[in-house]
Formats: C-alpha cells, structure tokens, sequence
C-alpha cells in the first residue's frame, strides 16, 4: 500500500526510479541499527508478491525491483557467441528488476569484449577446453580448469552473489562448481538438442535446467528440467531492412539472401556460397558474414555482393533485409531466426567435426516446418541452388509455420525461473 501511497505524489516513472531506493533505504537503516533482523529482512521480502495484488500494474515493477535490490547474479558463459548472446539478452531484463549482475569468463575471451559493452562488471578466469578426444592438451588443461576453478572460489565469495546463472561452454563448469562448495544456487540453461559436455559436468550440482528444445527434457533428471526456449536479444528484433540495404551498397528491389557461419565463420559454407555467386547475384542481393580472416579481396566490390569478417552493432539491420538465411544450426542462431520469422537453410555441422547437436537442431527445425536442412555429407552445387529457389518460393509456409510457434523467445520464461530461485 506505500508503494501505491506514493502514486498521488509521483509520476510512474518517478514511482519506478524513487520507491525502491526509499525502500531499500529505509529497511537498511533498520537493519543495520539492530531493529531488523535478517530473517524480519526475509519476511518483508515475502510479502511483496502480495502486495503486488493490491497496487496498480503500473506500479509491479517498483515492487520487483524492492524485491531484488540486494540480490546479486552472476552469469557466466562463453568460448562463443552462442554462450554469450543469451547472457546479454538477460541483461537488461535482470538490471530491469533491479539485480546486481556480475559476470565470470574467459580471461582475454570474446565474452570479455561483449560484456563490456553491457557496462557489468567483469571477472577473468583462467579456461580449459573440455574435450572429447585423445589430445595431449587434456593433460595439460587439467591444470587451467583447476586454476579457474579457485578464481571463482575466490570470485563468489568476494561478490557473495544470491544465484548463478550457467549459459554453458568450458568457461562456466569451474563456476558451477565454486558455486556449489559455496552453496549458492545455480540455473544453468541447455541450448542444443543433445546435452552438452559442461552442462553434462555442471548437472550434478545445479538445481534447474533450462532447455529449448522438446526432445532435451528426457535427458535431464531428478526433476531439474524446465523448458522454457533460448533469451533473444530484443534489440535483434529492432532492425530497419532500408538501413541494411544501404549499408551493403544493395540497390533494386531483388531479394536478399544472408549467409553467416557464426561468430567464428564456416570454411563450407563459405567456399558453396561463393561458388554459387554467379548463378545467385542475377537474382539475389547476397550478403556474407564469413568470419574472421576470411574475406576474399577479389570480391570485394563485386555488384550485389557484400562480405563481412563479423557484424555486432549492425546485425539486426542485416537479419531484417534479409529474405533468406543460410546458417549453421547452432541453438542461438536458429533460434534468433525462427524469433525473426526468416526462413532459413541449415547447413549443420557434420559428426566428422562436431558432436551432432547441430544436426538434431536442425532436423528438429525441419521437422516443425520452420527450415530445410543440407547435409554436408552429400551437399553438391546444384542441390544448394534447388533448396535456396524451393525456400524462396515456398518462403510464405515457412514464416506461417514460424508464427505458429509458441517459444520464439524464452527470455521472460527463463526470467522468472531464475526469480522462483532467487526467492527461495
């Protein structure tokens, strides 16, 4: 009722900035001079959901935000976008509700440039690579997962943050880990179709699983499993398609294929692309996101055609003039693309070079009518131009199948699966 007190004297944006603070302010300085205890602390912060019913919506978030402004998170996730990209679009959404957001990465990794950019404060730790074959770096990055593993003992008890949240990768098990000797409550979140490496190490010691795909909740046990879809960055959504057209130097009204292989790029992708270029430019604008170190400088200025090594600020204007993506079919990406309703083909890694969780992405995709999928196994010049013709024309039963679909973005289901943690 003072949340709502408050109301005949405040805007609501003053009510969302002031109240939370007043509350905060007042409740510390009665904890602190001994007439609150922790545990009258605790109770107060139970009744704010029922003091929610009471006070107008507009008004929810002063009260989420007084329910969580003195908890802390730590998230932790990395070795490539896809580990990343869900962090950031959590961001905003935890900041929102007043959270105190750490973040735990690869000490020089690509997550430490990216999380920067989201002004949270970031912590280095020293990464092993989990592998699955016979290498003599196993031996050796033993000694840098135990080495991560004690900086983020030393990380978690310096911050003493209320839950952690695990986005997976090498980067995040030694985390997990810390956190549990440490007893602070992890959620980890399980992108692919198959259960990951680390999220296979990190299970034992968190207490929910979040998944994207149907088929991953039969192998999560103990009753940890919840689906919930992948965190899609909101700004991805935002894009302006005149913006992306002028900043590839695309003129005409002549379709748009974007072909990307990721964050790190993909070599097969790359060489079927430009093989293919002249049969595709009489009919299509192509822009290509071929990954660092991968441009072709006898390409460049060639008409209708444009390459990047990698996109950041201006990737929601490229995915919105696009008409077709050609991807690989790791979890983030294909998700981000179903959240934009772009049909797509997906080129999936082969079992020569991956574990198969990019094939059971994409077969799950194409089985839910949302893409076609190209083997490379058996991937020939011509059946690529066939598909991306078929995709094309058929483009219409894609994105109706697409905006059927009822998780395009698990970002507020994963918001409030760390919420019911965070309160207990």
């Amino acid at each position: 009722m003072l949340v709502a007190g408050f109301a005949r004297y405040f805007d609501d944006r003053q009510i969302q900035d002031v109240v939370p603070y007043l509350m905060y302010g007042a409740i510390a300085c009665m904890q602190y001079s001994g007439k609150l205890s922790a545990k009258a602390v605790a109770m107060i912060y139970s009744i704010v959901p029922i003091v929610n019913r009471y006070i107008p919506q507009r008004y929810s978030l002063a009260a989420e935000k007084w329910s969580f402004s003195m908890k802390t998170i730590i998230l932790t996730g990395g070795g490539t976008a896809g580990h990343i990209t869900p962090n950031i679009a959590l961001i905003p959404r935890l900041r929102k509700a007043g959270l105190n957001i750490h973040y735990i990465g690869l000490r020089g990794g690509m997550e430490e440039g990216l999380i920067a950019q989201q002004n949270v404060p970031f912590h280095g730790i020293t990464g092993g690579k989990l592998r699955r074959y016979l290498d003599i770096k196993n031996f050796t990055d033993v000694f840098k997962i135990g080495a991560g593993f004690f900086e983020s003992l030393s990380i978690i008890r310096k911050v003493k943050p209320d839950i952690v949240f695990s986005k997976g990768g090498f980067v995040s098990t030694p985390v997990v880990w810390a956190a549990h000797i440490c007893h602070v409550p992890v959620v980890a979140h399980e992108s692919d179709g198959t259960v990951g490496l680390a999220n296979k190490l990190s299970m034992p010691f968190v207490q929910k699983v979040c998944y994207t795909f149907p088929e991953t909740g039969s192998q999560i046990g103990d009753n940890k499993g919840v689906f919930t879809g992948l965190p899609i960055r909101d700004t991805l959504l935002c894009g302006d398609a005149a913006r992306g057209r002028k900043l590839c130097g695309f003129e005409g009204g002549k379709p748009v294929i974007v072909a990307t292989g990721g964050s790190q790029g993909a070599q097969f992708i790359n060489n079927t692309l430009r093989d293919c270029l002249d049969t595709l430019l009489p009919n299509f604008n192509v822009c290509h996101i071929c990954g660092k170190g991968n441009l072709t400088p006898e390409l460049e200025g060639k008409a209708g055609y444009c390459q990047f090594e990698y996109v950041s600020d201006d990737l929601p204007d490229i995915f919105a003039m696009a008409d077709i993506v050609v991807s690989r079919a790791g979890a983030t990406s294909i998700f981000e693309l179903l959240a934009l309703k772009k049909p797509n083909l997906l080129i999936p890694y082969s079992l020569a070079a991956s574990r198969g969780d990019q094939i059971v992405n994409a077969k799950s995709f194409q089985k839910q009518g949302f893409s076609e999928v190209l083997d490379e196994s058996g991937a020939t010049r011509e059946k690529f131009l066939n598909l991306i013709n078929s995709i094309y024309e058929n483009r219409s039963y894609y994105i109706d199948k697409m905006e059927k679909c009822e998780f395009n973005n698990g970002l507020e289901n994963v918001f409030n699966v760390i919420c019911e943690m965070v309160k207990k």
